[in-house]
């Protein structure tokens, strides 16, 4: 299987610290926050990956090279300007081939085991729920007792920026800018998206804040 980490955004939410240095090479824990995902992916047996990149593409490319430094072998799509989630997975679609997906936010950091994910079957994406955190208490999507996924219903949890998806999810969209949450409601809506509850540990790195906090973490940990 295939990986695919998002890393094309412009990072608006971490200024200052991105005014000149990409979002996913941000320091933590001693190394850039996207290689935390690469030695996960690699650790969980996934060594394919694909970038979509866009705002300093060329520090990011610079930095991780072809990947064999962190036991992947990384494809690199490039965007000239951003085009959202959606838009990227279409535009990465030749990289990324025919076969569900391990979809990777970024900006997100977590424990989670892709070896959890279940088959997707007839399904066309299954996501990765956590709890509500204190930035996001409205949660996005409902989580029912048989594992599937609606777009309304209580109680709600976040969406964790991880999950398994078809590209059948986005192949037959106009190549473009456009966001993947409306087509995952359509899914759902249609009956065809599971998912996961993480109760490990889960962080949204999208504030300086929130990226200190994870480095003190991690630096604990590390003893």
């Amino acid at each position: 299987m295939k990986a695919m980490i998002l890393a094309a955004g412009l990072g608006k939410r971490m200024r200052p610290l991105t005014d000149h240095c990409p979002k996913p090479l941000l320091p933590v824990a001693g190394k850039p926050l996207i290689v935390h995902h690469l030695e996960r992916l690699a650790t969980a047996g996934i060594r394919e990956v694909v970038i979509n990149v866009s705002y300093r593409a060329e520090q990011i490319v610079a930095a991780l090279g072809d990947g064999s430094a962190y036991g992947v072998s990384i494809a690199w799509s490039r965007e000239t300007s951003p085009l959202e989630t959606g838009g990227g997975i279409r535009q990465a679609l030749p990289l990324l081939g025919n076969a569900p997906f391990l979809l990777v936010n970024g900006d997100v950091w977590s424990d989670f085991d892709p070896a959890f994910l279940p088959p997707l079957g007839d399904d066309l994406a299954h996501l990765v729920l956590v709890d509500n955190p204190v930035h996001h208490s409205s949660g996005d999507f409902h989580l029912d007792e048989r594992g599937r996924l609606h777009p309304q219903g209580e109680p709600r949890l976040t969406y964790a920026g991880l999950g398994l998806l078809d590209p059948a999810l986005v192949a037959d969209r106009t190549p473009g800018e456009f966001p993947l949450a409306p087509l995952l409601r359509e899914a759902m809506s249609a009956g065809r998206v599971g998912g996961t509850h993480h109760s490990g540990r889960w962080v949204d790195v999208g504030t300086p804040e929130r990226l200190a906090e994870l480095d003190r973490e991690l630096r604990w940990q590390q003893g």
